[in-house]
């Protein structure tokens, strides 16, 4: 049974039990869980600098993509470009250290910025926008049954459902961002005077644990005021995205 099918049957037995004889009143049905749509979108990751040259085009396509249905645009801001004369604001270790893990997966010879990565399975730089973009329209006609993801109505945990898990399995990560754009005025090296956007700024990254192929229930991490999360099943072994919703 899925995760999705062991909540509402319990619903569904609750309702019927209030529901036995003529005088009982009625009773509104319980509240489904909040469910993201659509069911499978496409995850569009960008590893970009403030002190990279090339990165405010690139950071433009993805704020186009992030306005479409169906797309999940997250930027990743990455340090090792300080040494060019700017400490990225938004960057920490470990959005670099993902971006290695792509690296590995995907056999790469370096990390660059510009990077796209496309629902863990492609990668491509962020500047050619035509590339990325037939590249997202190729990824939203995959169609995979991913397991079901599910937040709770409070937004403090989310679930993940039954199905079948990748070679390896899969772990479950909760991706905290500030959606829409925000505007850096760079101070120093390749981009010194320029004002550069991003958009949906990745603030933290927590692995709430392994998925197996059963339903599994996960804390969420507390939010900031104006933050969202994202929650993303991706397998251990190749990296790729099995499925994704946002809160």
């Amino acid at each position: 049974m899925s995760f999705k099918g062991w909540i509402i049957a319990g619903a569904v037995l609750a309702a019927g039990a209030v529901s036995v004889g003529t005088s009982a009143q009625p009773v509104a049905p319980a509240r489904p869980p909040v469910r993201a749509t659509p069911a499978e979108p496409v995850v569009v990751e960008l590893f970009t600098a403030q002190g990279c040259s090339g990165c405010p085009a690139a950071n433009r396509v993805v704020e186009a993509l992030a306005q479409e249905p169906g797309v999940i645009a997250l930027t990743y801001a990455v340090d090792y470009w300080d040494y060019l004369g700017w400490p990225d604001t938004f960057a920490r270790p470990e959005f670099a250290q993902r971006q290695r893990a792509y690296l590995q997966a995907m056999r790469l010879r370096g990390v660059y910025t510009p990077q796209v990565i496309i629902d863990g399975r492609r990668q491509l730089s962020g500047a050619r926008r035509a590339d990325v973009q037939q590249a997202v329209d190729q990824e939203a006609e995959r169609r995979v049954f991913p397991p079901q993801v599910e937040f709770r109505e409070a937004g403090d945990r989310v679930g993940v459902g039954s199905g079948t898990a990748p070679e390896g399995g899969a772990e479950v990560w909760a991706v905290t961002y500030r959606p829409g754009p925000q505007s850096v005025t760079v101070g120093g090296g390749d981009n010194r005077g320029r004002v550069v956007r991003h958009v949906n700024v990745v603030r933290s990254l927590n692995r709430l644990g392994p998925w197996t192929g059963r339903p599994v229930l996960y804390d969420l991490p507390e939010a900031e005021a104006g933050e969202a999360v994202a929650v993303l099943v991706q397998a251990r072994a190749d990296r790729r995205i099995l499925t994704a919703a946002t809160l």
